[in-house]
């Protein structure tokens, strides 16, 4: 008699599909080389070189993305499927609201605006996050667990370099609503675990998935590309 194997956890599923995505191994087909700088954002902040003008306009274009994905959210409160990933504890926009408020000043929503490369982010996400629950978790997914994972080594240097002691500027990153960013992360994939997607349905979402990085490599890339070269 043959055994088979178990089948796959879907949050498995996924981490194994963007690990390439998530180390930054895999390039963007449409930049070509000569045109990446040397050293982009995220090397730049861990370096202590990223100019503070330059995390500002990063955090800007976040809360242009974080805006659109929690506006989904609260679009999804009640339904069968995306509703269970409708997590009011991990909601950002507030905190990019307060440190932008910081950042830029008390006009910050008149002196900011998307980039190119955001705004085709933002049409994606307006595209498939407001009448796809699965694509609308796909992005979840990739900004919020990356937030609590990676997101906290840029807390740490972003303190570090800057002063924020976890304060206004760097707000965005503190999840404050959330006591063990572990036990969550873990009942967060348990959801994905249990959702009632096919195999065809995964595939789908993991595909999303795989293009919201490539969207938020594209907007990192063309601010690095305007980057001031000293803090």
């Amino acid at each position: 008699m043959t055994l088979e194997a178990p089948a796959k956890p879907f949050s498995v599923m996924l981490r194994e599909a963007t690990w390439a995505r998530h180390e930054g191994i895999a390039s963007t087909e449409d930049t070509p080389a000569e045109e990446t700088p040397e050293k982009g954002i995220l090397g730049s902040l861990f370096d202590g070189e990223l100019h503070l003008d330059d995390f500002t306009a990063w955090t800007a274009q976040q809360y242009f993305v974080y805006d659109v994905i929690e506006s989904a959210a609260e679009h999804w409160h009640g339904h069968a499927v995306a509703g269970p990933f409708v997590l009011d504890d991990m909601t950002r926009r507030t905190a990019l609201e307060t440190d932008l408020a910081t950042l830029v000043g008390a006009d910050w929503r008149e002196t900011i605006s998307p980039l190119a490369s955001t705004t085709r982010y933002l049409d994606r996400l307006r595209e498939v996050c407001f009448d796809w629950p699965g694509g609308f978790v796909a992005h979840q997914y990739t900004r919020y667990l990356g937030d609590m994972s990676g997101g906290q080594a840029f807390r740490q240097a972003a303190n570090d370099l800057y002063g924020f002691a976890d304060g206004p500027g760097v707000g965005f990153y503190v999840f404050d609503r959330i006591a063990d960013l572990t036990a969550f992360k873990s009942d967060y994939r348990a959801l994905l675990d249990n959702a009632p997607w096919d195999d065809e349905e995964r595939q789908r979402i993991i595909a999303e998935v795989l293009d919201a990085y490539d969207y938020n490599e594209g907007f990192l890339t063309e601010l690095a590309r305007g980057m001031r070269r000293s803090v």
